[in-house]
């Protein structure tokens, strides 16, 4: 088993030992504080006693409990953790397998299931505790008293688990990363202070409801002490052996009850005689009564969780025993009240403090959030001042750094405005000296014939004056003379406009792109101006342009021709390029019409781009030329159609059958 198989059985490992951990953990120590909580009475946890009163013992019943949620929590965690387990596995075996679809819901998995935890387990633990109710038919006192008690503790274990889970699923979020390092897919569903409020304010929900019950439960045994020492003092004091039960009834009846409410009894073997129509004798109270009657001292208790004590004396009534007393509650509605109030009141006290303590803190972080989202979409606003340092903690050191960081790129971008003019100047003067070349050799021809015709001119113009005085000249002979002259002049004519095309061609591509005058050209100008000037680095390659226009050569565009120009030159260069030398090979450059655009096709038939090349163009300068080449021409090429012509350029291209760049520009 290699080291990475190792660790993915470890990150799978370590999420169910947590869960089966605290799950045990919290059944132990629900173990030893329920009764405490509850306010179960003296020595009923007892095994002997508990198999006279339930069908299951405490101890089962919490180790049933606690199975059937470590189980149900397994299993839910595994249907949660899904497409986590499934990536791991294909991490381990094969990468390759591995979707960008598959890594997306890893990662939103990765960042819900902790919330998910908590909820499931909440969810897990009411159903399990209702079955159990139901099979055990316990009185709703005491399930709604169990329920708080259950909630409390499982909500504080859901929270923890979910904490201790994250930072496996969090290693399982830096995997994904190690596949695919986009990372745009992340949407914000909730926010900083909404976390806070949700990971804090259960637990002291849960604080609130452990000290409510532990202060009910003291106060409901102090109260049930008063009662049982006031009926104890009451009956100690009278005399009720050897009584008739006529009789013992009357001097029961003499007792002034402590509250309205209260009531005696008197047990004799299987028969109860009770003073109130509405009291109870339970199998709990009578079996409890049997039970530890001496090492209570006649304090006699009600079931689990009810608030009903009674003080019982033993007695000899017609020549046996018997037992009388009196049965009370432990407590009072005013008394209950009192903690049901205090509860909400600190509760909602509490989700105001930390509401606001949470905004507070939260706040700081949406300014520096915001403010870093601006620096990462290049909106840079110098209007911004430094962010206050409002606190000397982290907080604090994290809106220092981002003080620090928004100069940097304030400085930054300053220093990237004052050069790219510098920069597109520079590449526009090394794509004007390639031109010059080409330029200086196309001049030859037409300044050599321009020669040639100054020399026929010249001696026309010989001829022509020697011929003045001569007889045999006649006007015929003039004439030819004239036409010959005429014939040097038109050529003359047509090699000058030829060289002042291709002069107005360089000069224009010498303009600054940063002029925002408003321009208009027509299509059949520009593609004049490319074949003028590309005519020569075509020729020594040789490679065939193969213009093909498919719109009115008169439509008119708004911009900067030269702009344009050199873009669409700068692509012919890339595609003569392309072929690495090889002559006889051709570019098709075809403009069209579609949808209100005009389209601009650059086609060459090489190798293609490769596929590294293909993610990076026009997002950064990124060549294919080695060191020869610096990234920069379809970079500024881009810029320029985004900027000045408010268009677009993509490309279509596939490995071994060539490349196709393709200029839209809106027509106006």
């Amino acid at each position: 088993m290699n080291t990475a198989e190792k660790n993915v059985r470890r990150i799978k490992f370590n999420i169910y030992a947590k869960i089966i951990f605290l799950e045990v953990l919290v059944i132990c120590i629900m173990r030893f504080f329920t009764p405490v909580l509850l306010n179960y009475p003296p020595m009923s946890e007892e095994a002997a006693f508990q198999s006279q009163i339930e069908p299951i013992s405490h101890a089962m019943q919490y180790l049933s409990l606690g199975s059937i949620t470590v189980i149900a929590y397994i299993v839910c965690l595994h249907f949660l953790c899904k497409n986590s387990f499934k990536f791991l596995d294909l991490y381990v075996k094969d990468k390759s397998k591995i979707t960008f679809d598959l890594i997306q819901k890893v990662r939103k998995d990765c960042f819900v299931i902790p919330k998910k935890i908590i909820f499931v387990q909440v969810a897990i633990i009411f159903v399990v505790l209702l079955m159990l109710f139901v099979m055990l038919k316990a009185n709703v006192q005491l399930c709604f008293k169990f329920l708080l008690v259950y909630f409390a503790f499982f909500t504080v274990i859901a929270i923890i688990s979910s904490v201790l889970i994250k930072q496996d699923l969090d290693v399982v979020i830096k995997l994904t990363y190690n596949i695919n390092t986009d990372y745009h897919d992340f949407k914000k569903t909730t926010s900083f202070n909404g976390n806070l409020i949700f990971n804090l304010y259960p637990f002291f929900f849960i604080i609130i409801i452990i000290i409510a019950l532990l202060g009910y439960a003291k106060g409901c045994s102090a109260i049930g002490e008063g009662n049982y020492n006031y009926y104890k003092f009451q009956l100690q004091n009278m005399d009720f052996n050897n009584l008739s039960k006529t009789e013992l009834i009357d001097s029961l009846n003499a007792v002034t009850l402590k509250n309205q409410d209260d009531y005696y009894f008197i047990i004799d073997g299987d028969d109860t005689y009770i003073s109130k129509s509405t009291g109870n004798l339970s199998d709990f109270f009578i079996k409890y009564l049997n039970t530890y009657y001496d090492q209570t001292d006649g304090r006699i208790y009600e079931y689990y969780g009810v608030e009903e004590e009674g003080y019982a004396q033993r007695i000899t009534l017609d020549g046996h025993t018997a037992y009388i007393g009196f049965k009370y509650s432990s407590s009072t509605p005013d008394f209950a009240n009192f903690f049901i109030y205090l509860c909400i009141i600190s509760l909602i006290i509490y989700a105001i403090i930390l509401y606001v303590w949470s905004k507070g803190i939260s706040q700081n972080l949406i300014e520096v959030t915001n403010n870093l989202v601006r620096i990462s979409k290049g909106k840079i606003a110098h209007n911004v001042g430094v962010l206050p340092v409002t606190s000397n903690d982290e907080l604090g050191e994290l809106t220092v750094a981002f003080n620090d960081i928004q100069k940097i790129t304030k400085d930054n971008i300053q220093k990237i405005r004052d050069n790219q003019d510098l920069l597109m100047e520079k590449e526009r003067l090394a794509s004007l000296g390639q031109l010059i070349g080409g330029i200086a050799h196309n001049l030859k021809t037409p300044i050599m014939s321009i020669s040639g015709a100054a020399e026929g001119l010249n001696d026309l113009i010989k001829e022509y004056d020697s011929s003045i005085d001569d007889p045999e000249v006649n006007s015929q002979d003039h004439h030819d003379i004239a036409k010959d002259m005429s014939s040097w002049v038109a050529k003359i004519k047509t090699h000058t406009e030829y060289m002042s095309d291709v002069i107005t061609a360089v000069k224009g591509q010498a303009v600054t792109l940063s002029n925002e005058q408003e321009m208009t050209f027509a299509v059949g100008e520009l593609l004049k101006r490319v074949n003028i000037l590309m005519k020569h680095e075509l020729k020594n390659a040789i490679v065939y342009l193969n213009i093909s226009l498919k719109v009115d050569e008169n439509l008119v565009l708004k911009g900067d021709v030269n702009s344009l120009v050199q873009v669409i030159n700068n692509m012919i260069s890339n595609s003569i390029q392309c072929y690495d030398g090889k002559p006889d090979q051709n570019i098709d450059l075809v403009v069209t019409k579609e949808n209100g655009n005009l389209l601009i096709s650059v086609r060459d038939y090489g190798p293609g781009l490769p596929e590294e090349v293909k993610q990076k163009l026009f997002k950064e300068m990124v060549t294919t030329k080695g060191k020869n080449g610096t990234g920069l021409g379809l970079y500024m090429s881009y810029s320029t159609i985004r900027a000045h012509f408010n268009g677009n350029i993509t490309f279509e291209s596939e490995e071994g059958k060539g490349t196709t760049f393709i200029i839209t520009l809106p027509i106006n």
